[in-house]
């Protein structure tokens, strides 16, 4: 009898184990065929996911095209700016050299006259006026010379190199560039120009033509405004932009100012992004400010600033290391 207990509780053991056996051989069939299928599932998404990659990576290569076509659209429109300004400001030092050599022409006529007739004073005293002269056209053939350079400085690409630069020339210089420029698109426009520079800063070590692209187009964007406001302002509004320079808290500040519109508290947050702008459409790119944001920030470690009164004036601050 125990014999038989004990062959039945094998055979019911043996049954237990194959069915055991089979529901995990099921249960490991079902789990490869997931295992399998997730595989797929997995190659497909890896695929798409590589097919994405390359689409972002071909969509950032062609942004970063656009920007860069952008970004020499801006140069080139601030570019047309400054060489309108430059065809007239150049035409100053041009005029004095025309003046003077014809000037020199004359006395030297009447030197050598006074040489023939043995007159050695008056000789000696026109030649001194001659010696006068030549110095007066050396002077304005380097002035000459050195808005050409500005242009050509301006109109190149940045090579990323920064180097001592004069602040408060490079600021003059440029701010009048930008007065001439849009008195060249209207002879009836006139500004007072006010400059209080700090003569003791030391040369700043800046990419030069990019800080130069900065201050043209803070100066390009002060006498649009003035210019604006004298539109629609009583007869006794007197367009002014002021620049001025100083060190504070270690750091060089140049600062522009204009009493023009202003700049509405709404938006003010608004004018450093890209595209942004508040002129009519035509006028402005809605880039200068973010490049300039750029130049500054990215470039230069510093940082750009904007205080405003609506209706009553605009004044941005440039502030960069001294270092």
């Amino acid at each position: 009898m125990a014999g038989i207990v004990a062959l039945l509780l094998l055979s019911v053991f043996i049954g237990l184990n194959y069915y055991n056996q089979r529901t995990s051989n099921r249960r490991l069939s079902v789990a490869n065929a997931q295992i399998i299928t997730a595989n797929e599932e997995l190659a497909e998404r890896q695929e798409e996911i590589t097919v994405q990659r390359d689409q972002l990576s071909n969509t950032l290569s062609e942004l970063k095209d656009t920007q860069r076509q952008l970004i020499q659209s801006e140069k080139m429109a601030s570019l047309g700016e400054l060489t309108a300004g430059i065809a007239h400001e150049i035409q100053n030092p041009l005029n004095f050299v025309n003046n003077f050599s014809e000037v020199s022409v004359e006395l030297l006529e009447d030197l050598i006259e006074e040489a023939k007739a043995g007159r050695t004073e008056d000789v000696l005293e026109i030649a001194g006026d001659l010696t006068q002269n030549l110095q007066k056209i050396n002077h304005h053939g380097r002035r000459a010379d050195g808005i050409v350079k500005g242009m050509l400085e301006h109109s190149r690409t940045s090579t990323g190199q920064k180097e001592p630069t004069d602040l408060n020339k490079l600021a003059d210089e440029y701010l009048r560039l930008a007065y001439h420029g849009l008195r060249a698109k209207d002879k009836s426009f006139n500004a007072e120009l006010i400059t209080a520079f700090d003569e003791s800063l030391l040369p700043a070590n800046v990419i030069q033509q990019d800080i130069g692209r900065v201050l043209l187009n803070l100066f390009n964007n002060a006498f649009y405004a003035v210019h604006q406001k004298q539109k629609t302002a009583p007869p006794d509004y007197k367009p002014t932009v002021e620049v001025s320079s100083l060190k504070k808290d270690g750091q060089l500040q140049l600062i522009v100012k204009d009493n023009g519109n202003g700049i509405p508290e709404s938006i003010k947050d608004k004018i450093m992004q890209p595209f942004f702008t508040t002129k009519p459409t035509g006028e402005g790119t809605g880039l200068g400010l973010s490049l300039s944001y750029d130049i500054v920030v990215k470039s230069h470690g510093g940082n750009i600033a904007v205080n405003s009164k609506e209706g009553e004036f605009t004044e941005f601050i440039i502030s960069l290391p001294l270092k």
